[in-house]
C-alpha cells in the first residue's frame, strides 16, 4: 500500500561514532517502537493523557508517578543533590469549541495565542485527528478553499485564523458527530506521521515538542539496562502543558524542590517567537552538529551547570553550542515557582519550526541522552540494538479506490497507476472469456479499452469515456550548489496546502526519499502574509533533502526529472465518507474500471471506448493526443462524457452561488465549467436515464476543465460527468463513496443505453 518512508526503527544504526572506538547505542537514537509512538501520539497542551499512558506503560517496571496535573515521572537513587530532568510533553493544537447542526467541528487553539504566523493557515485542508475521551483517534480534515472555485470570489476566507477553521468528519449532522464519540473539548491535531530525509534527519509534525520525550525514555532505558550508580537522587520527568504558561514544570518543580533542573526541550528565542532564532540558516548548519545549550547570553562566559555540562561535553567528544534562549516559560495568575539556581537548557536545532515539516537530526538526540547519562551517572551509555516493527500484512491488497488513492502518479510519470489499473482490467472477467479485449498504451502513455462490436456504417453512436491517472505535483528542475532542489509545479493548486509540508521524492530506480517543501521567505517573521491566489504554486519553489551540497544530494540517486508528491494515505470518516488526496481523478478511474466490470467483455452492437489519460493537470494532453489520432483515423467519438471531479462548494468555507452540489446525494452532471457548456438537451437526457434506474443525480455549474473538451474540435459533444468533491487539489479531500457508486452504475447504463 502505502510507499512513505515512514520511519520503522532505522535508528539501530551503528555508523554514528563520537568517539574513535566508541559507539552511541541504538537506545540513544530512540530505536524502533518507542520513536514512533512517542513522535506520532498527539499531545495538544493540557490532553496529553494518551502520550501519558504510553510513558508510563513502557516505564512500568521504574513504578512511575503521576501527579494532578498529569505529569509522569521516575526517581532513581537517593539522598542529595536532588536532579530534576525534565521534557514537556504537549503541543500546539486545537481543542473542539463547538459542534454545528450540520456536522463540522469548530476549534479554539491552544495556546490561544498563535506560534507563528503560518500556524492556523498551515492546517487548512490537511488531514486531522480528534482523540476522543476513550483515547479513539477519530479521521478529519481541515477544511480548505477549492482551487477552482475562487478566482471571481470576493473577500474569500484566507483560512488563517481560528474564525475560519472548520473540521470535517465525513458527519451530516450533530448527533453524528456524537455518536462518533466526539465532542466538545476533544483535541484535535494533524495527524502524525514522520519521514526520513537524505540523512539522519526527520521531519513530523510536533516533532520539536516530542524529541525529549525520546531522549528522556531513552536515558532512563540505558540507565536501567546498566545499572548505573547514581550520585544523589534523579528525577526524569515528563512535564504537560508547557506551551500554556509550563503549569505542569511549575506543578514539579513545587512539588520536589529540585537542587539542579536540565530542561530538555524547545529553545525560545529571545528576540519573539520560538522560530525567530537562530536563522533558518543557522539551524541547517547546526542540524547533526550536535547539542544546543540555551543561555540569556552567548557572549557572556558560561558559569554554574551550564558551564559544567559544557565541559563534560568536551570531556567526552560531544558537540555542545550555546544559542540565545529564554529560561522555561512559566507564566499565569500568580507569582512561578523559583528556578533552581542551578539550571540548565538543552534542546536541538530544528527546521521549520512548529510548522508541519518540522525537521531535526536524530543524531542530536542521541548526543542529549549521551550527555545526560554522563551527567547522571559520569559513565557512558552502553550498546545495544533497537527492534525493527514489522510494516502490517504486505500480501493483504486494498480495495479498488483505495489502491488507487495510494498509488502514486504525477503528471507525465503514470506509469505505476497505469500498471494498477491494468491489472484491475485483466482481472475483472471470469477466467473462460479468453477471448475478453485487451486494454494498449498509445505513445501519450494513456490506457485504452475498446467494448463492441459495432460494424461500420451500423447507426450506433460511438461514445467515448475518459478519466485522468495523474495527479498534481512537483518535478525536480535542478540541483543547486547547497544541496537543496529547485522544482517546477505540476498541476495548480493553493501553495499554503503543500509548502512547510513533508514530501516524497520518487527516483528512477522506482524508491522514494523524504524531504520537506520550503515556506515563502519571511514565514517566521512577524506580520507576514502568504502570497495567496490560484497562480501562487508557480513561484519558485525548493525541497530541503537534508544535505549540504549538490554532490551529496546527487548521491541519494536524486536528479533532474525526478518527480515529487505530497504523502497520501486513503482514510476513512464517518459512514460512508473518506479523506485522501488524488481522489481528482482516482475517483474517476475507479468509476471506469467498476462499469467495465459490470458490463463485461461483450458489448453487442455498441461501440465503446474507455480512456484513463495522462498529463490532464498540465494542459489535457494526454486526452488532447488521443482526440488527434482517433480523428485522423476516422474513429472521433460522437459524444465524449468526460469523467473528473464536480468541485463543489459543499463546504462552510465556500459561496453556494454555484457548485453547489452535496456529497452522498448522486453523480453530478457537470452541465458547466470553464472548458465546456453541455446543450441542455443532453442535460436532461442523463438525468432521465438516471432516474429510470433509480440512480441519485445532481446537475450544475462549476470551474476547471475537462479532458471531453479536446474532442469538441473533432465534432464530439462533451457531457462531463463526475462527483462532489470538498477541499480539491488539496491532501484534505473528502467524497461520499456512495457518489462513486452512483457513477459508475450511470456509466454502465450510458454504455448500453445511449
Amino acid at each position: 500500500m502505502k510507499k512513505a518512508l515512514v520511519v520503522r526503527a532505522m535508528i539501530c544504526f551503528v555508523s554514528a561514532t563520537i568517539l574513535p572506538g566508541r559507539m552511541i547505542s541504538a537506545q540513544a537514537f530512540g530505536a524502533g517502537q518507542d520513536w514512533e509512538q512517542l513522535v506520532r501520539t498527539p499531545a495538544v497542551s493540557g490532553y496529553e493523557q494518551k502520550l501519558a499512558e504510553q510513558i508510563r506503560a513502557k516505564l512500568k517496571g521504574l513504578s512511575p508517578h503521576t501527579d494532578n496535573l498529569g505529569n509522569v515521572y521516575v526517581t532513581l537513587g537517593s539522598g542529595s543533590p536532588l536532579r530534576l530532568i525534565a521534557t514537556p510533553m504537549d503541543e500546539p493544537g486545537y481543542v473542539v469549541s463547538e459542534i454545528t447542526a450540520d456536522g463540522y467541528l469548530r476549534v479554539q487553539r491552544l495556546p490561544q495565542a498563535p506560534p507563528n504566523a503560518t500556524f492556523d493557515l498551515l492546517h487548512a485542508a490537511q488531514p486531522a485527528w480528534v482523540v476522543t475521551r476513550s483515547g479513539n483517534q477519530v479521521n478529519g480534515v481541515f477544511a480548505g478553499l477549492s482551487v477552482h472555485l475562487e478566482p471571481q470570489r470576493l473577500n474569500a476566507p484566507k483560512m488563517t485564523h481560528p474564525d475560519e477553521l472548520y473540521v470535517d468528519l465525513g458527519a451530516t449532522s450533530r448527533e453524528e458527530v456524537r455518536s462518533a464519540g466526539v465532542d466538545l473539548l476533544d483535541p484535535v491535531t494533524l495527524t502524525h506521521h514522520d519521514y526520513q530525509l537524505g540523512s539522519f534527519e526527520y521531519t513530523a509534525p510536533g516533532i520539536g515538542d516530542h524529541f525529549g520525550c525520546v531522549a528522556l525514555m531513552n536515558l532512563l532505558t540505558v540507565l536501567r539496562l546498566g545499572e548505573a550508580k547514581l550520585s544523589g537522587t534523579v528525577t526524569v520527568a515528563f512535564v504537560t502543558q508547557q506551551w500554556a504558561g509550563g503549569r505542569g514544570l511549575d506543578r514539579l518543580l513545587n512539588e520536589i524542590h529540585p537542587d539542579e533542573l536540565i530542561f530538555v526541550g524547545r529553545l525560545l528565542s529571545p528576540k519573539s517567537s520560538p522560530s525567530a532564532s537562530p536563522t533558518a540558516s543557522e539551524n541547517q548548519n547546526l542540524l547533526g552538529r550536535g547539542i544546543l545549550l540555551g543561555v540569556s547570553d552567548p557572549t557572556t562566559p558560561l558559569a554554574g551547570l551550564p558551564a559544567e555540562l559544557k565541559k563534560l561535553a568536551e570531556e567526552n567528544h560531544l558537540s555542545l553550542t550555546e544559542t540565545a534562549a529564554t529560561p522555561p516559560r512559566i507564566a499565569g495568575y500568580t507569582k512561578p515557582v523559583a528556578m533552581p539556581e542551578r539550571a540548565a537548557q538543552l534542546g536541538v536545532a530544528t527546521l521549520f519550526p512548529v510548522t508541519p515539516a518540522e525537521t531535526l537530526s536524530i543524531l542530536d538526540v542521541g548526543a542529549i541522552t549521551d550527555l545526560l547519562y554522563r551527567y547522571a551517572t559520569g559513565g557512558m551509555a552502553t550498546t545495544g540494538s533497537g527492534g525493527v516493527r514489522g510494516s502490517g500484512c504486505a500480501d493483504c491488497g486494498p480495495p479498488l479506490l483505495p489502491a488507487l488513492v495510494e498509488t502514486y502518479g504525477a503528471s507525465g510519470h503514470e506509469a505505476a497507476v497505469r500498471k494498477q489499473i491494468e491489472t484491475w482490467l485483466t482481472t475483472s472477467w471470469r477466467p473462460e472469456a479468453h477471448t475478453h479485449p485487451r486494454p494498449v498504451t498509445d505513445e501519450a502513455g494513456n490506457l485504452i479499452l475498446h467494448l463492441g462490436d459495432a460494424p461500420p456504417g451500423r447507426k450506433t453512436p460511438r461514445i467515448l469515456f475518459v478519466a485522468h491517472m495523474d495527479e498534481i505535483g512537483y518535478q525536480v528542475r535542478s540541483i543547486e550548489s547547497d544541496g537543496r532542489l529547485a522544482v517546477d509545479v505540476l498541476g495548480g493548486g493553493y501553495a499554503e496546502y503543500f509548502l512547510g509540508h513533508a514530501v516524497l521524492i520518487h527516483k528512477t530506480d522506482g524508491s522514494s526519499v523524504g524531504g520537506v517543501l520550503e515556506l515563502p521567505a519571511g514565514w517566521d517573521k512577524p506580520g507576514f502574509e502568504w502570497p495567496h491566489g490560484p497562480r501562487s504554486m508557480d513561484e519558485p519553489a525548493h525541497v530541503y533533502v537534508g544535505t549540504r551540497s549538490a554532490a551529496e544530494t546527487e548521491k541519494l540517486g536524486i536528479k533532474a526529472g525526478d518527480w515529487i508528491t505530497i504523502p497520501k494515505e486513503y482514510r476513512p470518516l464517518i459512514g460512508t465518507r473518506a479523506n485522501g488526496r488524488s481522489f481528482d481523478d482516482r475517483v474517476g478511474c475507479a468509476a471506469l474500471i467498476e462499469a467495465v466490470k459490470a458490463l463485461g467483455p461483450e458489448l453487442p452492437w455498441r461501440d465503446v471506448t474507455f480512456i484513463w489519460s495522462t498529463e490532464e493537470e498540465v494542459g489535457l494532453k494526454g486526452a488532447a493526443a488521443a482526440a488527434e489520432r482517433l480523428a485522423k483515423e476516422g474513429h472521433a467519438p460522437d459524444f465524449v462524457f468526460a469523467i473528473d471531479t464536480f468541485v463543489s462548494s459543499d463546504s462552510p468555507l465556500e459561496s453556494k452561488r454555484f457548485a453547489n452540489a452535496e456529497i452522498g446525494k448522486g453523480f453530478v452532471i457537470r452541465a458547466v465549467d470553464n472548458s465546456n457548456i453541455t446543450p441542455r438537451e443532453y442535460v436532461d437526457r442523463v438525468v432521465k436515464l438516471a432516474r429510470e434506474n433509480n440512480i441519485p443525480v445532481q446537475y450544475g455549474v462549476t470551474g476547471g476543465g475537462n479532458d471531453g473538451a479536446v474532442f469538441l474540435r473533432y465534432g464530439a459533444v462533451d457531457i462531463p460527468l463526475g462527483w462532489p468533491l470538498r477541499y480539491s487539489h488539496s491532501p484534505g479531500e473528502v467524497i461520499d463513496t456512495r457518489d462513486l457508486d452512483a457513477l459508475s452504475k450511470i456509466i454502465a447504463v450510458l454504455a448500453r443505453n445511449w
